[in-house]
């Protein structure tokens, strides 16, 4: 049996008939996907906390807004951060960053933050993340709960975080492009 290939570095876009409240409208980054599931950050769940108030020292090296981002319902007390880092995929990653895929990867917040002042691009603090486990991803894409799309590196650190969920639909092709215009309550309609 041949492995399916990763989807690593694409991104989750929740279709209108996901209303579970943790990912309705959300868009999911995924940072790692094989055999053993899925894990990823929800892109567009700003929460109220800034970055100051949990990491000190990350909060001037955090995209706009500055705050915690919800990166899912798994382990909420926990936090990982995700960053762009400019450049040619062949160079060598800067200490403390590691690819996930393209220019995006993961920050060490063990290291000090100074050591990768004006290297990282956007980043992103997330309290908690998404987890699936072997087959139950690729259940939910075949069931209709997602829309699997390609990332952009400005997706990680769009200004206007409620409004991403639209702007992932509206650049996508065909019919796709169409569910930008979904209302969010179509029973209003």
């Amino acid at each position: 049996m041949e492995a399916a290939p990763s989807l690593t570095g694409r991104l989750l876009v929740a279709t209108p008939v996901l209303t579970d409240p943790n990912f309705a409208r959300a868009v999911v980054l995924l940072l790692d996907h094989d055999a053993q599931g899925a894990l990823g950050v929800v892109l567009n769940r700003p929460t109220p906390v800034d970055v100051a108030a949990v990491l000190d020292g990350w909060a001037p090296l955090a995209g706009h807004p500055a705050v915690l981002f919800q990166g899912g319902p798994v382990a909420l007390d926990s936090a990982l951060a995700v960053a762009v880092v400019p450049g040619e995929d062949h160079h060598a990653a800067p200490l403390g960053w590691r690819r996930v895929h393209g220019a995006i990867g993961l920050v060490d917040l063990e290291a000090p933050p100074e050591v990768l002042a004006g290297v990282l691009g956007g980043m992103r603090v997330f309290a908690g993340y998404s987890g699936w486990s072997p087959g139950q991803l690729e259940d939910e894409i075949a069931e209709g709960a997602w829309h699997l799309v390609d990332c952009e590196a400005g997706d990680l650190s769009c200004a206007q975080p409620d409004r991403l969920w639209r702007e992932v639909l509206r650049r996508q092709r065909g019919p796709l492009a169409m569910l930008a215009t979904y209302p969010d309550d179509p029973l209003l309609n």
